[in-house]
């Protein structure tokens, strides 16, 4: 598979999501959730838990966004079960980062890395990191995703950036549609991020070691995946997703 597009397009800002890729066996998000309970107007975890670092995780000199993204939701996955924050280092990011590419920086298809981080995990200091499992979400649904975000399970998603996207990040903008030939989805490239939190403009991420927010029809027109993520100390709110139903389908499948 090629190199992801807009790896070394920028100085500071660098991308890595391959093209994404698709099974029809994996988890449906909405196949784990219970009966529905009223959502904030807006929710961001880091809020509920002040402190919590963004730093850039090597992103400024790899494409390991796919990676970066990971330690972004292992910091607040260990946080929840730990109750301290986690020290992950540049190194160990780099690492896997390497360890799933096979060497290049040449980017990850997300799929593929969350299989890895759920059958083999990661290493960060002495311990292994795995997750339980992984469940794709319905893009096209914002009540879907704020379940999702407000459940505590994390979500990972894929964007294909367009160029305004840089202009926007640049100058402190909040992603939001443009038009003309600067709106072009993947016009910049392919990116993953860790979605923390969401506000009633839309859902809130952690990129390049900052917040970034966007807006529902930026996240509608350029997220092409999006997964929640669960711990494997199932470390989210059983209010909202059903831990037997998680156990049932991973009697289901051999490597989902």
């Amino acid at each position: 598979m090629p190199k992801a597009i807009g790896i070394n397009k920028h100085k500071f800002f660098k991308l890595g999501k391959k093209g994404a890729k698709r099974d029809k066996r994996n988890l449906k998000f909405a196949a784990v959730l219970k009966a529905p309970v009223p959502l904030p107007a807006q929710y961001d975890f880091d809020d509920k838990h002040p402190g919590i670092p963004t730093p850039m995780f090597a992103n400024d000199e790899l494409g390991c966004c796919v990676i970066a993204g990971r330690a972004h939701q292992t910091l607040r996955f260990e946080l929840i079960e730990q109750g301290s924050k986690l020290m992950i280092t540049d190194t160990e990011v780099t690492k896997e980062y390497k360890k799933e590419t096979g060497g290049p920086d040449s980017g990850l298809v997300v799929l593929e890395s969350l299989s890895e981080w759920r059958h083999d995990g990661w290493k960060l200091g002495q311990d292994v990191y795995k997750i339980q499992a992984y469940a794709e979400i319905n893009r096209t649904s914002p009540v879907e995703v704020k379940r999702a975000i407000f459940a505590d399970v994390g979500i990972g998603i894929g964007v294909n950036l367009p160029k305004d996207a840089e202009k926007q990040i640049n100058t402190g903008q909040r992603w939001d549609v443009t038009g003309g030939s600067g709106g072009k989805p993947g016009g910049w490239g392919g990116h993953y991020v860790y979605v923390c939190g969401y506000t009633p403009a839309g859902p809130v991420c952690i990129t390049w070691g900052r917040k970034q927010q966007m807006t529902w029809a930026w996240f509608k027109k350029y997220c092409d995946e999006a997964y929640a993520i669960f711990d494997a100390e199932n470390h989210f709110k059983k209010t909202i997703v059903s831990l037997p139903k998680i156990k049932a389908f991973l009697q289901t499948v051999s490597k989902p």
